[in-house]
């Protein structure tokens, strides 16, 4: 579901990242595909400098499809971006991709908090938000993290996936099935 940024990954990714329907909501924008392969590779370097963690969402046939990011590290927090192309929509992927780097940053890389600011003019992704059972709306819990996103205008919502909603859901999902598989 999820893999380590690769530049041979580029030219496809720029080509799902230009859709009309993707590129308005794409974090870092290119407009060529000799510039995408230039981000992605300022995104290999930052992520070895620490500064941010980038995997490449793949389909079941290993075919890159998007990308899932953590922006702005600082104090075990981030933001998250994700983008997918636009054939992709609605089949299951952007949950499943979410749910295996919530997994990786919670799990292996000590994040404590996720944040996702989205634009409330994007009503596809603040659905997805809510979805997400462990996600909470942070306009008011996290007041001060609101405001830094919104410098110039309320444009954004901001969502918060802590550590400790991520691990209960995690764990009682988890049991669930295990429970389920033994009747």
């Amino acid at each position: 579901m999820l893999k380590k940024r690769d530049l041979h990954d580029s030219p496809h990714l720029f080509d799902l990242m230009s859709d009309p329907d993707v590129f308005p909501y794409v974090r870092h924008k290119a407009y060529s595909s000799d510039e995408y392969y230039f981000l992605t590779k300022q995104t290999l370097e930052a992520e070895e400098r620490g500064e941010l963690i980038s995997r490449t969402i793949v389909d079941e046939w290993h075919q890159p499809i998007g990308t899932i990011n953590l922006f702005d590290m600082d104090n075990n927090t981030g933001f998250l971006a994700t983008w997918l192309g636009k054939p992709f929509h609605g089949k299951g992927y952007n949950r499943l991709a979410k749910e295996a780097f919530f997994e990786e940053l919670f799990f292996e890389l000590d994040v404590q908090t996720i944040f996702m600011k989205i634009r409330k003019s994007n009503p596809r992704s603040q659905r997805a938000a809510l979805k997400l059972p462990y996600c909470s709306m942070a306009n008011k819990s996290y007041p001060e993290v609101y405001d830094w996103i919104n410098k110039e205008d309320k444009v954004f919502d901001l969502f918060a996936i802590s550590k400790d909603q991520f691990v209960f859901h995690y764990y009682r999902t988890d049991e669930g099935e295990e429970q389920a598989q033994e009747a």
